[in-house]
């Protein structure tokens, strides 16, 4: 019961709240790097999924009760989430916590951290993966002042943008891809392309269309008719598509009509499997441009949107959409976005990128580069992420960790 179990002495407590399935992730690797560093003196409690629970969380609720996308789908959930807010509130107040650790989900996770700092002003609050103040609403940065202590940042450049915007103190602990790297590069392509009997004369092309059935309906009539022209300029190439098991069926329907042969691909080992074939890759805008860097994969990035959501986009801030060209500071990875996301816009930067061309060096030389600029001097991003939070817990949990001002 925690609201009337007391810790022991020198017992710490943690309250961690994740709002999806990617937090738990993150907060699941997070509790084993503060275990590790600190055996037998920290106590978990607060919200999470499978991988936060196998690290002995007792969740407040299942996490598929607050993990939903959308607007639309938001608003099915309001009341239960609103709910559930103001029952997380209580839950950690009455655990007594010596840090509270929200997990992205800004959208759910800082109206609890708004509710804990006027009701226990005392408890340091630590936001995990930074809201893209970057990219729009910059002004949040400033507002979060008033309820995060510290700022817990997956991207090199966003302790910086925090320092521009008045944010709170922000360290740039490491994207969780990271941990995934060696792993990522030593997924063996050979197999697969027995396995597909690809022909070793014929360029791979990764295809990644997103993972969202408003992406792939939008881009795939796009990729089709890049395809069809790239192979006109340059012959044949063989195509994979990873995907997901829940866009596969609408992917499939898609490529009924396609006149070349497309792989399908689905689970993580045939995704990494399939960059490491790959002469290049054509992907929608997202996490996967990262996973592309880190395996060493030049791309072309694409990405549209329902018209009405076109009209927006003068808000959107940031200076590319890719976080490979975010992470390097430049655009290096041509990205084509609405009106210019067409086929012959598309087919040309392929182009460039599938033959030995300068475009292509060029990518090849910032590829490395990311690589660099994404590296921690040491350590695992869990365990960089767990440094600053022991920081913050004071007592013999955080001796021999460094201090951060608050």
């Amino acid at each position: 019961d925690i609201k009337k179990a007391r810790p022991a002495a020198g017992v710490r407590r943690v309250f961690l709240v994740a709002g999806e399935h990617s937090g738990d992730r993150l907060g699941g690797a997070l509790m084993r790097a503060l275990r590790a560093a600190c055996p037998d003196a920290i106590r978990f409690a607060g919200v999470g999924g499978e991988a936060m629970q196998a690290e002995g969380l007792a969740s407040l609720y299942p996490l598929d009760d607050i993990a939903v996308m959308g607007p639309l789908a938001i608003l099915r959930r309001l009341p239960r989430l609103v709910r559930r807010v103001y029952e997380t509130v209580d839950a950690a107040l009455a655990h007594a916590p010596d840090a509270v650790v929200i997990i992205d989900s800004p959208e759910f996770t800082h109206p609890i951290a708004r509710r804990i700092r006027r009701r226990a002003p005392h408890i340091p609050i630590i936001d995990y993966v930074s809201p893209s103040v970057w990219a729009w609403r910059p002004g949040r940065a400033a507002r979060m002042r008033r309820y995060v202590d510290h700022v817990l940042a997956l991207l090199p450049f966003e302790p910086d943008v925090h320092a521009r915007l008045g944010g709170p103190p922000c360290t740039y602990v490491g994207h969780p891809l990271i941990e995934r790297r060696d792993w990522i590069r030593s997924r063996d392509g050979k197999a697969l392309a027995m396995r597909l009997g690809l022909d070793s004369r014929r360029p791979v092309l990764a295809l990644l269309p997103g993972s969202r059935p408003s992406e792939v309906a939008l881009l795939m009539p796009a990729f089709r008719g890049a395809l069809a022209r790239l192979e006109a300029r340059i012959g044949p190439v063989s195509v994979l598509l990873p995907t997901v098991a829940s866009v596969r069926p609408l992917v499939e329907r898609h490529l009924g009509d396609w006149p070349m042969r497309v792989h399908v691909l689905e689970g993580e080992e045939d995704k990494f499997a399939a960059f490491r074939l790959a002469r290049a890759a054509l992907a929608a805008s997202g996490t996967v441009t990262l996973e592309l860097a880190l395996a060493g994969v030049p791309m072309v990035v694409a990405y549209r949107v329902e018209r009405p959501a076109a009209y927006l986009r003068f808000l959107v801030k940031a200076p590319s959409i890719v976080l490979a060209n975010l992470v390097l500071g430049r655009n290096v990875f041509p990205e084509l976005i609405q009106e210019a996301c067409n086929a012959e816009n598309l087919a040309s930067a392929l182009g460039e990128i599938m033959e030995e061309t300068p475009t292509r060096k060029s990518q090849e030389e910032a590829l490395a580069e990311i690589d660099m600029r994404l590296a921690l001097a040491h350590g695992t991003p869990s365990e960089a992420a767990a440094r600053v939070v022991l920081s913050y817990l004071g007592g013999e949990a955080a001796a021999g960790q460094p201090s951060v001002v608050r």
